[in-house]
Protein backbone atom coordinates (compact mmCIF):
# COMPACT_ATOMS: atom_id res chain seq x y z
CA UNK A 1 0.00 0.00 0.00
CA UNK A 2 2.82 2.33 0.43
CA UNK A 3 4.34 1.86 -3.16
CA UNK A 4 0.94 1.87 -3.96
CA UNK A 5 0.27 5.69 -2.31
CA UNK A 6 3.51 6.88 -2.53
CA UNK A 7 5.77 7.16 0.63
CA UNK A 8 5.49 10.74 0.91
CA UNK A 9 1.44 10.86 1.13
CA UNK A 10 2.38 8.40 3.89
CA UNK A 11 1.01 10.53 6.67
CA UNK A 12 -1.67 12.09 4.92
CA UNK A 13 -3.21 8.72 3.54
CA UNK A 14 -2.09 5.22 6.03
CA UNK A 15 -0.49 6.61 9.24
CA UNK A 16 -3.95 6.79 11.03
CA UNK A 17 -4.37 3.05 9.92
CA UNK A 18 -1.05 2.04 10.74
CA UNK A 19 -1.25 3.72 14.18
CA UNK A 20 -4.14 1.78 14.94
CA UNK A 21 -2.26 -1.74 13.80
CA UNK A 22 0.37 -0.95 15.95
CA UNK A 23 -2.17 -0.54 19.30
CA UNK A 24 -4.60 -3.53 17.95
CA UNK A 25 -5.72 -5.42 21.24
CA UNK A 26 -5.40 -8.85 19.36
CA UNK A 27 -1.88 -9.87 19.26
CA UNK A 28 -1.72 -11.32 16.04
CA UNK A 29 -2.25 -8.38 14.65
CA UNK A 30 0.76 -6.57 16.10
CA UNK A 31 2.59 -9.54 15.63
CA UNK A 32 2.10 -8.98 12.01
CA UNK A 33 2.91 -5.42 12.22
CA UNK A 34 6.25 -6.22 14.11
CA UNK A 35 7.23 -8.50 11.46
CA UNK A 36 6.75 -6.24 8.65
CA UNK A 37 7.69 -3.07 10.32
CA UNK A 38 11.19 -3.03 8.71
CA UNK A 39 9.94 -3.02 5.45
CA UNK A 40 7.68 -0.13 6.00
CA UNK A 41 10.61 1.69 8.20
CA UNK A 42 12.63 1.20 4.15
CA UNK A 43 10.08 2.06 2.28
CA UNK A 44 9.13 5.21 4.22
CA UNK A 45 13.10 6.36 3.81
CA UNK A 46 13.52 9.96 4.97
CA UNK A 47 9.93 9.59 6.23
CA UNK A 48 10.83 7.11 8.82
CA UNK A 49 10.97 9.62 11.49
CA UNK A 50 6.89 9.47 11.06
CA UNK A 51 6.63 5.90 12.64
CA UNK A 52 9.19 6.78 15.20
CA UNK A 53 6.43 6.50 18.44
CA UNK A 54 4.95 3.33 16.58
CA UNK A 55 8.66 1.44 16.89
CA UNK A 56 8.57 2.25 21.03
CA UNK A 57 5.36 1.14 21.33
CA UNK A 58 5.80 -2.41 19.75
CA UNK A 59 9.32 -2.36 22.17
CA UNK A 60 6.95 -1.68 24.68
CA UNK A 61 4.07 -4.42 23.86
CA UNK A 62 2.96 -6.72 26.72
CA UNK A 63 3.62 -9.79 24.28
CA UNK A 64 7.02 -11.31 24.16
CA UNK A 65 5.81 -12.64 20.60
CA UNK A 66 5.55 -9.09 19.18
CA UNK A 67 8.94 -8.22 20.61
CA UNK A 68 10.39 -11.25 19.14
CA UNK A 69 9.50 -10.36 15.72
CA UNK A 70 10.47 -7.00 15.92
CA UNK A 71 13.83 -7.44 17.08
CA UNK A 72 14.62 -9.47 14.40
CA UNK A 73 15.87 -6.83 12.16
CA UNK A 74 16.04 -4.01 15.16
CA UNK A 75 19.67 -3.19 14.24
CA UNK A 76 18.19 -2.52 10.60
CA UNK A 77 15.91 0.15 11.81
CA UNK A 78 17.40 1.81 14.62
CA UNK A 79 20.15 2.57 11.82
CA UNK A 80 16.70 3.48 9.18
CA UNK A 81 15.93 6.05 12.38
CA UNK A 82 19.18 7.44 13.27
CA UNK A 83 19.76 8.10 9.72
CA UNK A 84 16.73 9.41 8.88
CA UNK A 85 16.89 6.80 5.61
CA UNK A 86 19.61 8.00 4.36
CA UNK A 87 22.93 6.53 4.29
CA UNK A 88 24.66 9.65 3.09
CA UNK A 89 23.97 11.21 6.24
CA UNK A 90 26.05 10.77 9.71
CA UNK A 91 24.60 12.81 12.37
CA UNK A 92 22.75 11.18 14.95
CA UNK A 93 19.38 11.62 15.25
CA UNK A 94 17.74 9.70 17.64
CA UNK A 95 18.48 12.42 20.11
CA UNK A 96 15.11 13.39 18.89
CA UNK A 97 13.66 9.92 20.43
CA UNK A 98 14.47 10.16 24.10
CA UNK A 99 11.86 7.51 24.89
CA UNK A 100 14.03 5.02 22.95
CA UNK A 101 16.86 3.74 25.64
CA UNK A 102 13.90 3.70 28.34
CA UNK A 103 12.09 1.49 26.00
CA UNK A 104 15.01 -0.82 24.99
CA UNK A 105 16.23 -1.15 28.83
CA UNK A 106 12.35 -1.99 29.67
CA UNK A 107 12.19 -4.75 26.73
CA UNK A 108 15.05 -6.45 28.05
CA UNK A 109 14.14 -6.29 31.00
CA UNK A 110 10.64 -8.13 30.67
CA UNK A 111 12.60 -10.41 28.01
CA UNK A 112 14.99 -11.63 31.34
CA UNK A 113 11.78 -12.07 33.22
CA UNK A 114 10.06 -14.49 31.06
CA UNK A 115 11.11 -18.02 30.71
CA UNK A 116 11.83 -17.20 27.15
CA UNK A 117 15.39 -17.47 27.59
CA UNK A 118 16.03 -17.69 23.49
CA UNK A 119 14.18 -14.13 23.05
CA UNK A 120 16.35 -12.73 25.70
CA UNK A 121 19.17 -13.92 24.16
CA UNK A 122 18.31 -12.82 20.46
CA UNK A 123 17.88 -9.35 22.06
CA UNK A 124 21.21 -9.09 23.66
CA UNK A 125 22.82 -9.97 20.73
CA UNK A 126 21.05 -7.31 18.49
CA UNK A 127 22.18 -4.68 21.31
CA UNK A 128 25.65 -4.83 19.84
CA UNK A 129 24.54 -2.13 17.17
CA UNK A 130 24.12 0.45 19.83
CA UNK A 131 27.54 1.49 19.57
CA UNK A 132 26.22 2.78 16.33
CA UNK A 133 23.45 4.04 16.91
CA UNK A 134 23.96 5.95 20.46
CA UNK A 135 26.81 7.35 22.65
CA UNK A 136 29.18 5.48 24.36
CA UNK A 137 28.50 7.15 27.29
CA UNK A 138 24.75 6.01 27.16
CA UNK A 139 25.81 2.61 26.39
CA UNK A 140 27.86 3.17 29.42
CA UNK A 141 25.70 4.44 32.48
CA UNK A 142 22.37 2.23 30.62
CA UNK A 143 23.51 -0.82 29.14
CA UNK A 144 27.01 -1.84 30.23
CA UNK A 145 26.59 -2.69 33.93
CA UNK A 146 23.27 -4.83 33.07
CA UNK A 147 25.57 -7.08 30.82
CA UNK A 148 27.96 -7.35 33.99
CA UNK A 149 25.00 -8.35 35.79
CA UNK A 150 23.72 -10.55 33.16
CA UNK A 151 26.96 -12.52 33.31
CA UNK A 152 27.41 -13.23 36.79
CA UNK A 153 23.78 -13.65 37.82
CA UNK A 154 22.00 -15.32 34.71
CA UNK A 155 21.46 -18.89 35.19
CA UNK A 156 21.04 -19.53 30.99
CA UNK A 157 24.57 -20.22 29.55
CA UNK A 158 23.82 -18.94 26.19
CA UNK A 159 22.25 -15.73 27.79
CA UNK A 160 25.31 -14.73 29.71
CA UNK A 161 27.39 -15.98 26.57
CA UNK A 162 25.18 -13.24 25.03
CA UNK A 163 25.92 -10.88 27.44
CA UNK A 164 29.36 -11.34 27.68
CA UNK A 165 30.22 -11.11 23.51
CA UNK A 166 28.00 -7.62 23.40
CA UNK A 167 29.90 -5.98 26.18
CA UNK A 168 33.29 -6.97 24.77
CA UNK A 169 31.60 -5.01 21.71
CA UNK A 170 30.72 -2.31 23.67
CA UNK A 171 34.20 -2.19 25.39
CA UNK A 172 35.89 -2.03 22.13
CA UNK A 173 33.75 0.83 20.77
CA UNK A 174 33.98 2.80 24.02
CA UNK A 175 35.92 6.39 23.75
CA UNK A 176 36.55 6.69 27.08
CA UNK A 177 39.82 5.65 28.82
CA UNK A 178 39.04 5.92 32.29
CA UNK A 179 35.36 3.67 31.51
CA UNK A 180 37.33 1.26 29.67
CA UNK A 181 39.93 1.20 32.06
CA UNK A 182 37.13 0.22 34.98
CA UNK A 183 34.98 -2.38 32.06
CA UNK A 184 38.68 -4.41 31.92
CA UNK A 185 39.49 -4.26 35.56
CA UNK A 186 36.38 -5.37 36.81
CA UNK A 187 36.47 -8.40 34.10
CA UNK A 188 40.13 -9.39 35.94
CA UNK A 189 38.82 -8.98 39.46
CA UNK A 190 35.18 -9.91 39.09
CA UNK A 191 34.76 -12.99 36.46
CA UNK A 192 38.58 -13.68 36.46
CA UNK A 193 39.47 -13.71 39.97
CA UNK A 194 36.03 -14.67 41.13
CA UNK A 195 35.09 -16.54 44.06
CA UNK A 196 32.45 -18.94 41.95
CA UNK A 197 34.19 -20.85 39.26
CA UNK A 198 31.49 -19.84 36.97
CA UNK A 199 32.06 -16.85 37.20
CA UNK A 200 35.89 -17.76 35.75
CA UNK A 201 34.43 -20.23 33.19
CA UNK A 202 32.75 -16.96 32.33
CA UNK A 203 36.04 -15.05 32.60
CA UNK A 204 37.16 -17.78 29.74
CA UNK A 205 34.45 -16.98 27.33
CA UNK A 206 34.92 -13.54 27.26
CA UNK A 207 38.87 -13.91 26.81
CA UNK A 208 37.72 -15.74 23.35
CA UNK A 209 35.37 -12.93 22.64
CA UNK A 210 38.33 -10.69 22.80
CA UNK A 211 40.42 -12.38 20.69
CA UNK A 212 38.07 -12.34 17.77
CA UNK A 213 36.89 -9.12 18.10
CA UNK A 214 40.19 -6.92 19.09
CA UNK A 215 43.73 -6.92 17.94
CA UNK A 216 46.41 -9.48 19.20
CA UNK A 217 48.28 -6.49 21.09
CA UNK A 218 45.24 -5.59 22.99
CA UNK A 219 44.64 -9.48 24.34
CA UNK A 220 47.97 -10.04 24.87
CA UNK A 221 48.36 -6.70 26.89
CA UNK A 222 45.24 -6.68 29.30
CA UNK A 223 44.09 -10.36 29.46
CA UNK A 224 46.85 -12.90 28.78
CA UNK A 225 47.94 -12.98 32.08
CA UNK A 226 45.13 -13.44 34.22
CA UNK A 227 43.87 -15.84 31.41
CA UNK A 228 46.72 -18.35 31.51
CA UNK A 229 46.91 -17.71 35.33
CA UNK A 230 43.98 -20.33 35.36
CA UNK A 231 46.25 -22.91 35.05
CA UNK A 232 46.47 -22.94 38.94
CA UNK A 233 42.90 -22.94 39.60
CA UNK A 234 41.42 -25.45 42.24
CA UNK A 235 38.46 -26.59 40.06
CA UNK A 236 38.94 -29.15 36.90
CA UNK A 237 36.10 -27.77 35.01
CA UNK A 238 37.84 -24.30 34.58
CA UNK A 239 41.34 -25.58 33.92
CA UNK A 240 39.67 -28.03 31.11
CA UNK A 241 38.41 -24.92 29.19
CA UNK A 242 41.47 -22.45 29.68
CA UNK A 243 43.45 -26.07 27.54
CA UNK A 244 40.63 -25.86 25.00
CA UNK A 245 41.78 -22.03 24.45
CA UNK A 246 45.19 -22.37 25.22
CA UNK A 247 45.73 -22.64 20.70
CA UNK A 248 44.14 -19.30 20.63
CA UNK A 249 45.80 -17.94 23.44
CA UNK A 250 48.72 -18.81 21.84
CA UNK A 251 48.08 -17.36 18.58
CA UNK A 252 47.49 -13.79 19.91
CA UNK A 253 51.82 -14.29 20.27
CA UNK A 254 54.11 -12.32 17.65
CA UNK A 255 57.81 -13.36 18.25
CA UNK A 256 60.32 -11.71 19.40
CA UNK A 257 58.18 -9.26 20.72
CA UNK A 258 56.34 -11.56 23.14
CA UNK A 259 58.90 -13.84 23.46
CA UNK A 260 58.56 -13.45 27.39
CA UNK A 261 54.73 -14.16 27.35
CA UNK A 262 55.22 -17.30 25.35
CA UNK A 263 57.85 -18.78 28.16
CA UNK A 264 54.88 -17.49 30.61
CA UNK A 265 52.75 -19.68 28.59
CA UNK A 266 55.35 -22.80 28.46
CA UNK A 267 55.77 -22.82 31.60
CA UNK A 268 51.93 -23.21 32.30
CA UNK A 269 51.96 -26.12 30.04
CA UNK A 270 54.88 -27.96 31.90
CA UNK A 271 53.08 -27.60 35.33
CA UNK A 272 49.82 -29.17 33.91
CA UNK A 273 51.52 -31.66 32.56
CA UNK A 274 53.49 -32.41 35.74
CA UNK A 275 51.42 -32.13 38.21
CA UNK A 276 47.63 -32.44 37.17
CA UNK A 277 45.61 -35.16 38.95
CA UNK A 278 42.79 -34.73 37.15
CA UNK A 279 42.91 -37.97 34.56
CA UNK A 280 40.06 -36.17 31.95
CA UNK A 281 42.08 -33.11 32.47
CA UNK A 282 45.34 -34.24 31.81
CA UNK A 283 44.11 -36.19 28.53
CA UNK A 284 43.17 -32.84 27.11
CA UNK A 285 46.79 -31.31 28.13
CA UNK A 286 48.41 -33.88 26.44
CA UNK A 287 46.20 -33.34 22.99
CA UNK A 288 46.50 -29.84 23.21
CA UNK A 289 50.34 -30.09 23.44
CA UNK A 290 50.90 -31.97 20.34
CA UNK A 291 48.49 -28.71 18.95
CA UNK A 292 50.47 -25.73 20.06
CA UNK A 293 53.83 -27.81 18.92
CA UNK A 294 52.03 -28.23 15.24
CA UNK A 295 51.03 -24.01 15.46
CA UNK A 296 53.14 -21.91 13.61
CA UNK A 297 54.35 -18.45 15.46
CA UNK A 298 53.32 -15.29 14.00
CA UNK A 299 56.68 -12.91 13.87
CA UNK A 300 57.48 -9.36 13.32
CA UNK A 301 58.35 -10.03 10.05
CA UNK A 302 56.63 -10.09 6.83
CA UNK A 303 55.37 -13.47 5.32
CA UNK A 304 52.79 -13.39 2.07
CA UNK A 305 50.92 -16.83 3.60
CA UNK A 306 48.73 -14.55 6.27
CA UNK A 307 48.85 -11.53 4.69
CA UNK A 308 45.40 -11.02 5.20
CA UNK A 309 44.38 -12.38 8.11
CA UNK A 310 47.70 -9.95 9.85
CA UNK A 311 46.29 -7.03 7.89
CA UNK A 312 42.87 -7.51 9.59
CA UNK A 313 44.64 -7.43 12.77
CA UNK A 314 46.36 -4.24 12.03
CA UNK A 315 43.27 -2.56 11.23
CA UNK A 316 41.48 -3.51 14.24
CA UNK A 317 44.85 -2.31 16.51
CA UNK A 318 44.88 1.05 13.98
CA UNK A 319 40.92 2.05 14.89
CA UNK A 320 41.82 0.90 18.91
CA UNK A 321 44.65 3.23 18.70
CA UNK A 322 42.29 6.05 17.02
CA UNK A 323 39.78 5.48 19.22
CA UNK A 324 42.04 6.66 22.00
CA UNK A 325 43.12 9.59 19.94
CA UNK A 326 39.52 10.82 19.19
CA UNK A 327 39.06 10.89 23.13
CA UNK A 328 41.55 13.70 22.98
CA UNK A 329 39.70 15.58 19.72
CA UNK A 330 36.77 15.18 21.39
CA UNK A 331 38.33 16.88 24.94
CA UNK A 332 39.67 19.54 23.17
CA UNK A 333 36.64 19.96 20.90
CA UNK A 334 34.62 20.54 24.22
CA UNK A 335 36.63 22.99 26.13
CA UNK A 336 36.45 24.87 22.62
CA UNK A 337 32.97 24.97 21.87
CA UNK A 338 31.51 23.19 24.82
CA UNK A 339 29.45 20.25 22.63
CA UNK A 340 30.96 16.54 21.76
CA UNK A 341 32.34 15.51 18.40
CA UNK A 342 30.05 15.29 15.52
CA UNK A 343 29.83 11.17 14.65
CA UNK A 344 30.86 12.25 11.41
CA UNK A 345 33.96 13.74 12.02
CA UNK A 346 35.02 10.92 13.94
CA UNK A 347 34.10 8.42 10.64
CA UNK A 348 35.92 10.87 8.58
CA UNK A 349 39.36 10.63 11.01
CA UNK A 350 38.34 6.65 11.55
CA UNK A 351 39.12 6.70 7.83
CA UNK A 352 41.91 9.42 7.01
CA UNK A 353 44.20 8.99 10.24
CA UNK A 354 46.89 6.63 10.02
CA UNK A 355 48.82 8.14 13.23
CA UNK A 356 49.15 4.98 16.38
CA UNK A 357 49.43 6.73 19.58
CA UNK A 358 50.93 5.36 23.11
CA UNK A 359 48.55 2.94 24.80
CA UNK A 360 47.46 4.11 28.70
CA UNK A 361 49.79 2.46 31.50
CA UNK A 362 46.74 2.21 34.27
CA UNK A 363 45.86 -1.09 34.13
CA UNK A 364 47.73 -4.43 34.97
CA UNK A 365 49.44 -5.71 31.91
CA UNK A 366 51.81 -7.94 30.16
CA UNK A 367 55.55 -7.19 29.74
CA UNK A 368 57.14 -7.76 26.15
CA UNK A 369 60.65 -9.50 25.45
CA UNK A 370 63.24 -8.48 24.31
CA UNK A 371 62.40 -6.91 20.32
CA UNK A 372 65.75 -7.15 18.65
CA UNK A 373 66.23 -11.05 18.69
CA UNK A 374 67.18 -12.17 15.02
CA UNK A 375 64.57 -14.94 13.53
CA UNK A 376 67.52 -18.23 13.54
CA UNK A 377 67.83 -17.93 17.05
CA UNK A 378 64.56 -17.84 17.82
CA UNK A 379 63.73 -20.56 15.47
CA UNK A 380 66.32 -22.66 17.55
CA UNK A 381 64.40 -21.47 20.91
CA UNK A 382 61.48 -22.62 19.80
CA UNK A 383 62.48 -26.19 18.69
CA UNK A 384 64.37 -26.23 22.55
CA UNK A 385 60.89 -25.62 24.47
CA UNK A 386 59.55 -28.52 21.95
CA UNK A 387 61.93 -30.50 23.45
CA UNK A 388 61.96 -29.54 26.87
CA UNK A 389 58.36 -29.71 26.78
CA UNK A 390 58.03 -33.34 25.38
CA UNK A 391 60.51 -34.44 28.05
CA UNK A 392 57.74 -33.19 31.02
CA UNK A 393 55.62 -36.70 29.92
CA UNK A 394 58.33 -38.13 32.14
CA UNK A 395 57.54 -36.46 35.06
CA UNK A 396 60.36 -33.92 35.35
CA UNK A 397 58.84 -31.03 37.60
CA UNK A 398 59.04 -27.37 36.63
CA UNK A 399 57.76 -24.46 38.95
CA UNK A 400 56.32 -21.65 36.65
CA UNK A 401 56.76 -18.25 38.41
CA UNK A 402 54.68 -15.11 37.64
CA UNK A 403 55.10 -11.64 38.25
CA UNK A 404 52.71 -9.55 39.45
CA UNK A 405 50.74 -7.73 36.98
CA UNK A 406 50.62 -4.81 38.64
CA UNK A 407 54.31 -4.80 38.91
CA UNK A 408 54.25 -5.05 35.21
CA UNK A 409 55.35 -2.86 32.80
CA UNK A 410 53.17 -1.08 30.05
CA UNK A 411 53.78 -2.75 26.50
CA UNK A 412 53.60 -0.39 23.84
CA UNK A 413 51.21 -1.09 20.55
CA UNK A 414 52.26 -0.46 17.34
CA UNK A 415 50.00 -0.27 14.33
CA UNK A 416 52.94 -0.93 12.06
CA UNK A 417 52.37 -3.87 9.66
CA UNK A 418 52.79 -6.92 11.65
CA UNK A 419 52.42 -10.08 9.28
CA UNK A 420 53.24 -14.08 10.48
CA UNK A 421 55.78 -16.24 9.57
CA UNK A 422 56.45 -19.91 10.90
CA UNK A 423 54.59 -20.01 14.44
CA UNK A 424 51.15 -19.34 14.94
CA UNK A 425 48.36 -20.95 12.29
CA UNK A 426 45.23 -21.17 11.62
CA UNK A 427 43.80 -24.34 14.18
CA UNK A 428 39.99 -24.88 14.18
CA UNK A 429 39.93 -25.34 18.44
CA UNK A 430 37.58 -27.68 19.69
CA UNK A 431 35.20 -25.44 21.44
CA UNK A 432 33.75 -26.35 25.13
CA UNK A 433 30.73 -27.81 25.53
CA UNK A 434 29.10 -27.42 29.15
CA UNK A 435 28.03 -31.34 28.34
CA UNK A 436 31.56 -32.14 29.00
CA UNK A 437 32.01 -30.95 31.86
CA UNK A 438 29.26 -32.77 33.67
CA UNK A 439 31.28 -35.69 34.25
CA UNK A 440 33.89 -33.36 36.19
CA UNK A 441 33.16 -32.33 39.54
CA UNK A 442 31.36 -28.88 39.85
CA UNK A 443 31.77 -27.06 43.08
CA UNK A 444 32.28 -23.35 43.73
CA UNK A 445 35.93 -22.68 44.35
Amino acid sequence: MIVFVDPKNFHMELYSTFFCLCHDPEVPVRYTIAICFYEVSKLLNSGVFLIHKELITLLQDESLEVLDALIDHLPEILELMSTGGESTIQENKLSSLPDLIPALTAAEQRAAASLKWRTHEKLLQKYACLPHIISSDQIYYRFLQRMFTIMMTNNVLPVQKAASRTLCIFLRYNRKQEQRHEVIQKLIEQLGQGKSYWNRLRFLDTCEFIIEIFSKSFFCKYFFLPAIELTHDPVANVRMKLCYLLPKVKSTLKIPADKHLLQQLEMCVRKLLCQEKDKDVLAIVKRTVLELDRMEMSMDAFQKKFYEKDLLDQEKEREELLIMEMEQLEKEKQQNDGRPMSDKTFEKKRRDTKTPTTLPKSIPISVPGPSGTSTPSTSKEIKKSKLIRSQSFNNQAFHAKYGNLDKCPSKSSTAGYTPSVSGLGKISVISLTENRENPILKSSA
